[in-house]
C-alpha cells in the first residue's frame, strides 16, 4: 500500500498539478484557457466553461489542504476570483453555463449540474482558506438550486433553467444525453456538492434534502435488480434508458457511501453499504476487462470497449473504499491492477492523461487535454482520495 500512496503521489503533484500550473492559465485575459489540444497547442480563442472552472477550483483547493503549498493556494485563488467575477449571475442567481474567451456570458442557461460543482468548489476553497464570501456563495446556490430545480411533487431535481429560472426545452448537458427532465449525472453531482457543503457547514434543510437525495438514489436512480444505475427518467421518475455507465456505478459507489457517512444515520448507512458493494461486485463481473480496465458502457447488448480516463480513475476509488468496507484484499488487487492499467495506457508524457485509448490502448488524438469536460478533476481527486484512504488504513493496522 505504501508503493501505491506514493506513485498517486508522484503522479498528482508532477504530472496533474504541475500540468495545469504551467500551460493552462491565462495571463493575458484572466482565468484558464478554454481549450488545449492533445499536443499542448492552445486555443486562445476557445470559450471558457463553468464546469471546467469549478473542476480546477475544487482540484487546487484540496491540493492545497493536503500539501499547504502556496503555488496551489494561488491557482485556486486564481480560480475562485474568476468565477466570482465572471460566472456568477449577479441579477439572477446561479452560474452561466459559458463565456466567451474575455469573460462575457455566450450561454447564460442553468445547468443544475455545473451550479452543483461550483457548490463542490466553494465548499472546499471555504475549508482551504476560511474565506466566508465562498461559503455565502456555495449556500445561495444550495438554495438557488432548491427553490428553482427541486421537485416538489414527484422529488428529485430538474436538469436545466434559462437565466431566469424557466425549464429549457432543450434539457441536456451534452449532445450524447437524452432530452429528459431528470438524470442520474447531475443527482450525482448534487450529491457531492452537498456533500462537502454539509462537512463545512451543518444547516438543517441542508441535511434534510441531502438525506432525501439519498434515499432518491435507493429508490428511484438505482435499478434494485442489477445494482445499476438508470440513466435518464421522465419528470415521474419513468425509466427512459437502459444503457449502463460503468464508471457512473463505480462512483456513485463511493460518493453515496460518503454522503450518507457524513449524516451520521447508522440504518442508513447500512443500507447503503449493502447497495453499494453490490455496486462494485457488479461492475467487477460485467465492466472490468482482463487487463483491469473499465469499460465505457453498454446498451442493447454491445459493450463500448473503450477506456476512458476519467471511468478508471473512478474505478480506482470504488474498489478501495470496497476494500476499506470489507477488508478484502481482491477490492485492493482491483484497484492495483487498474493503477497499472493508467500508467501504462492512459498518463501522457507531456503531462496530464489522454482523454481515452482504445481496447489496444492507443490514444484518440482528436481529443482535448483540456476543456469544458477534461479537467483535473477525476484523476487528481482518485489520487488524493486513495492516498487519504490508504493512509488511513495504515494508521489504523499500526495502532
Amino acid at each position: 500500500m505504501e508503493n501505491f500512496i506514493n506513485e498517486l503521489d508522484q503522479e498528482f503533484r508532477e504530472n496533474i498539478l504541475q500540468y495545469w500550473i504551467d500551460h493552462t492559465q491565462d495571463f493575458e485575459r484572466g482565468g484558464f484557457y478554454g481549450q488545449i489540444l492533445h499536443d499542448n497547442t492552445i486555443v486562445k480563442d476557445a470559450p471558457k466553461g463553468s464546469v471546467l472552472n469549478a473542476r480546477i477550483l475544487w482540484t487546487f483547493s484540496v491540493a492545497y489542504q493536503h500539501y499547504q503549498k502556496a503555488e496551489y493556494l494561488e491557482m485556486a485563488r486564481r480560480a475562485y476570483e474568476y468565477i466570482q467575477k465572471f460566472f456568477i449571475d449577479k441579477e439572477f442567481g446561479g452560474v452561466y453555463w459559458m463565456l466567451d474567451a474575455d469573460g462575457k456570458a455566450i450561454e447564460t442557461k442553468k445547468q443544475i449540474y455545473a451550479i452543483g460543482f461550483t457548490i463542490y468548489a466553494m465548499a472546499e476553497y471555504y475549508k482551504a482558506t476560511k474565506d466566508q464570501e465562498a461559503l455565502d456563495t456555495a449556500m445561495k446556490l444550495f438554495l438557488d438550486i432548491e427553490e428553482h430545480s427541486f421537485d416538489k411533487y414527484y422529488n428529485g431535481y430538474f436538469e436545466a433553467c434559462t437565466r431566469e429560472w424557466d425549464i429549457l426545452e432543450d434539457l441536456r448537458l451534452s449532445e450524447k444525453d437524452a432530452n429528459e427532465k431528470k438524470t442520474m449525472n447531475t443527482h450525482l453531482h448534487i450529491l457531492e456538492a452537498y456533500t462537502a457543503l454539509y462537512r463545512v457547514h451543518q444547516d438543517g434543510l441542508l441535511k434534510a434534502q441531502l438525506r432525501n437525495l439519498i434515499i432518491v438514489f435507493l429508490e428511484k436512480i438505482i435499478d434494485n435488480r442489477t445494482a445499476n444505475f438508470n440513466l435518464f427518467m421522465e419528470e415521474d421518475w419513468t425509466i427512459k434508458s437502459n444503457e449502463v455507465s460503468f464508471g457512473h456505478d463505480i462512483e456513485g459507489s463511493w460518493l453515496l457511501e460518503e454522503a450518507a457517512a457524513i449524516l451520521g444515520d447508522g440504518m442508513l448507512l447500512e443500507r447503503v453499504q449493502e447497495v453499494c458493494l453490490r455496486m462494485v461486485d457488479v461492475t467487477l463481473k460485467h465492466g472490468i476487462a482482463d487487463d483491469g480496465s473499465i469499460l465505457n458502457e453498454a446498451a442493447n447488448g454491445h459493450i463500448d470497449d473503450e477506456r476512458h480516463w476519467w471511468p478508471q480513475a473512478e474505478a480506482m476509488v470504488g474498489f478501495v473504499n470496497a476494500f476499506q468496507l470489507t477488508n478484502k484484499t481482491s477490492y485492493l488487487d482491483a484497484a492495483k491492477k487498474n493503477w497499472e492499467y493508467i500508467k501504462a495506457n492512459l498518463i501522457n508524457q507531456s503531462g496530464e492523461w489522454y482523454w481515452r485509448v482504445d481496447k489496444n490502448g492507443v490514444p484518440n488524438l482528436e481529443d482535448d487535454k483540456v476543456g469544458p469536460w477534461k479537467c483535473p478533476y477525476h484523476n487528481g481527486r482518485a489520487c488524493l482520495e486513495i492516498i487519504h484512504r490508504l493512509k488511513t488504513m495504515i494508521s489504523v493496522e499500526a495502532v
